[in-house]
């Protein structure tokens, strides 16, 4: 069997991206929390909030330089493995990438290190400040990329001078048809996917220490998100997909299974195998009409099938098909969780229904597996174009020997591997290790003197089951 340098171009692209966006939708909602915390803290004076802050901060610092060291080689690899790509829509694609290092990038980093190491060295608000500032540059850095990547999808504000992009507005470009919908969609599933980690993270503790206020604060507050964020995200997830129905048809087509060139009344299939070749679906099993209602609010409404353009224009129907229902059934699965967690929240049993502690320990990695499939759902249901429409991605791959691609990629797999076995060992260490002690942190909090702290405990004392509810 010869290699096909493109196919094997496209995998090591999507191994690296892959592997990389598992990080910043940690940290980007992470950030977030522990501002929040911090922020709670400050206000109350409660130690069980600073004891979050600084148990989730060496977590986060992790998987910050992790989401660092990834990221930067797919800048390289537009160059490598897709040089025409970079030539052709580098005066568009370019500035916005250089804009997020000039902005969430420099932002992080000069904030970084008084979030981590200034706990002691600067004043409370100061170092408040500076958390907000890096959860902030996590989210402009999540516009930057998000930015760019929309506009791959439904291109706006551009003209092609001699084979080449150029930007005719760039608020056209930056605020593309897709990317409100993309981006805020992307933001709260960062949100969701950290809520989950620490969710999943505090239920294991208390199963571990049944006593433990921090894990208790932890999975109440993670539950009342949880409960507000997942249904939310549900309805962000509907609006993305009229602007997709709207701008990438056949990506739609894809995600719900439709072949005929216009189908009225599509059903919403639960299950099917799609076939490609034979333009066909296998085994359905469909709410009938239902799409259709969603999609055009008619149980007759019509919607593009994937017969409607020539077979060499359809994506892999198979991978976004079910990308998509992983995506959409880890979603319902969180609602669920949340609800059930008010249900047993009103009970009075919420830290002590062991059945509901057990499962929701199993839920760290839930948000990523959907962000991860949702992902896919978007970056392969717009094959086989790199700019919707205009660019197709075998017409701008770098015409290397195949052998070297498959070297490149073998290492990638490898070190890649290492690199998060390391992670994993050292998340795992921090967690099994647990929260600095109560009674120690009243020898690190900021601005509070010992007679501070002596109140602060006194206000808020050890253990607080009821409180904790």
């Amino acid at each position: 069997m010869e290699l096909d340098s493109a196919l094997l171009s496209r995998l090591q692209f999507a191994f690296t991206v892959s592997f990389h966006i598992i990080f910043p939708s940690i940290t980007i909602g992470l950030a977030t929390l522990i501002a929040i915390w911090e922020g709670l803290w400050l206000k109350t004076r409660n130690p069980i909030y600073l004891q979050l802050a600084k148990f989730w901060i060496k977590p986060f610092a992790i998987s910050f330089g992790m989401g660092v060291v990834s990221g930067i080689v797919l800048s390289y690899e537009f160059g490598t493995n897709f040089s025409e790509f970079s030539r052709i829509t580098g005066p568009v694609l370019g500035p916005l990438m250089a804009y997020e290092v000039l902005t969430a990038f420099f932002l992080e980093a000069g904030f970084l290190g008084v979030m981590l190491f200034g706990w002691q060295r600067v004043g409370p608000r100061l170092h408040f400040f500076s958390t907000i500032v890096v959860a902030i540059g996590t989210w402009i850095s999540a516009f930057w990329i998000i930015a760019a990547n929309s506009w791959m999808h439904t291109p706006a504000g551009y003209e092609i001078v001699d084979g080449v992009f150029h930007v005719a507005s760039w608020w056209e470009v930056i605020f593309n048809p897709s990317m409100p919908y993309r981006f805020t969609h992307m933001l709260m599933a960062a949100f969701i996917t950290a809520i989950f980690v620490v969710l999943a993270t505090s239920a294991w503790q208390l199963k571990r220490d049944p006593s433990s206020e921090m894990a208790r604060k932890g999975l109440s507050m993670t539950l009342w998100f949880a409960l507000i964020l997942t249904p939310l995200q549900a309805y962000i997830g509907d609006l993305h997909g009229l602007n997709v129905k709207e701008h990438q048809p056949i990506k739609l087509a894809a995600m719900e299974g439709i072949w005929p060139e216009s189908e009225a009344g599509a059903p919403l299939l639960l299950f099917a195998i799609p076939d490609q070749k034979g333009e066909q679906n296998h085994f359905e099993i469909g709410i009938p009409k239902l799409a259709s209602l969603i999609l055009t609010h008619e149980l007759d409404g019509e919607l593009t099938g994937l017969t409607s353009v020539p077979a060499d224009e359809r994506p892999n129907v198979a991978i976004v098909f079910y990308s998509f229902r992983i995506m959409v059934g880890i979603g319902v699965l969180m609602i669920l969780v949340s609800l059930a967690g008010l249900y047993l929240r009103r009970k009075g049993t919420l830290f002590q229904h062991q059945a509901f502690l057990t499962f929701c320990s199993y839920l760290a990695p839930s948000g990523i597996i959907a962000v991860l499939a949702g992902w896919y759902v978007v970056e392969v249901g717009r094959q086989p174009w790199l700019v919707q429409g205009l660019v197709r991605t075998i017409d701008v791959v770098s015409p290397l020997p195949a052998e070297r691609v498959l070297f490149s990629l073998t290492l990638f797999v490898l070190t890649y591997s290492l690199l998060f076995a390391v992670y994993l060992y050292f998340m795992r260490k921090l967690i099994l290790k647990g929260p600095p002690p109560l009674e120690k942190l009243s020898e690190q909090l900021i601005g509070v003197k010992a007679a501070g702290y002596a109140a602060a405990l006194a206000k808020h004392p050890k253990p607080v089951h009821q409180e904790a509810n």
